[in-house]
């Protein structure tokens, strides 16, 4: 598979990706670790799927268990750190600063064997974390203590989910299949901690379900098999900086469902952050 070919797979799963906070939203009231529990059973069962079509249980056996242990551990905290963020936060603002991770993907992946970091990517993070400051501060007039747990957690999500991706092309020689097993033992590990931590409460509407089962094969399933070929063999930086149209589309998506409303808050932090992410990019692009 060529390099360019494997960037664009990857790309796919920015756009199941802009699905993700819409999707949350819908399954509510349902709490983060039942989601995490239902949605990477059914996540996992796609990769199942995906295994028998390309032929790879035979080397799924040889993956060692170090790295079925990074892949669980990676998408367990990454999505119970989100989910939760969008239950104590506003979806678009909580959206957008969880979104601050294709960025610090970028600058994550300087410090990787043949890559480089440029000024520019530098300068793309101090504009993309301006982005998401003006959403904590309410603006510039104040800590917003209301929802300051949820920011801080969405910002502990792109953190956790950008030093994952960087990492996994550690542990390139894993077939891309292998994250079945990944989202099945986070959906297997997310049940007893549900169990002694939460109250079990599911979806009532239609809708509520519909979301879980589409947020399982989408963006909790599918984008995981098409972003593994694009970290693993893509162009990193290019995919890491191109995933900055996932924030807008999910931003606009909850706006255009009605479940955000516009506000100049948003625009500018929107703003700051595509723009942070521009200038990352033609970083990334100078230096190929």
């Amino acid at each position: 598979m060529t390099r360019t070919r494997a960037t664009t797979i990857g790309f796919m799963a920015v756009l199941l990706w802009a699905l993700l906070a819409l999707f949350t939203v819908g399954s509510a009231p349902t709490p983060p670790l039942l989601l995490n529990t239902l949605c990477f059973g059914i996540g996992g069962s796609v990769g199942l799927i995906w295994a028998w079509v390309t032929g790879s249980f035979s080397q799924m056996r040889q993956v060692p268990l170090r790295v079925y242990t990074f892949g669980a551990v990676g998408l367990f905290a990454y999505h119970l750190l989100y989910f939760t963020a969008l239950r104590l936060a506003p979806a678009a603002e909580a959206g957008l600063i969880a979104y601050l991770w294709p960025l610090l993907i970028v600058v994550f992946s300087g410090l990787l064997p043949s890559e480089r970091l440029r000024t520019g990517h530098v300068i793309g993070a101090v504009l993309g974390f301006s982005g998401a400051a003006l959403i904590i501060t309410g603006g510039g007039t104040g800590l917003s203590g209301d929802y300051f747990a949820g920011y801080l957690l969405a910002l502990l999500a792109a953190f956790t989910w950008a030093a994952y991706s960087v990492l996994s092309r550690l542990v390139g020689t894993a077939p891309t299949a292998s994250v079945a097993v990944f989202c099945l033992a986070t959906s297997a590990l997310s049940l007893p901690l549900h169990l002694m931590f939460e109250e079990t409460v599911f979806p009532a509407t239609a809708l509520g379900w519909a979301s879980i089962v589409g947020l399982g094969i989408g963006p909790v399933g599918l984008a995981f098999y098409v972003w593994d070929i694009g970290c693993k063999q893509g162009d990193i930086q290019l995919l890491g900086t191109s995933s900055y149209a996932a924030p807008l589309l999910s931003t606009l998506a909850l706006i255009v469902a009605g479940f955000s409303a516009p506000s100049m808050t948003l625009l500018w932090a929107a703003l700051l952050i595509t723009g942070g992410a521009l200038i990352a990019a033609r970083a990334s692009f100078l230096s190929n």
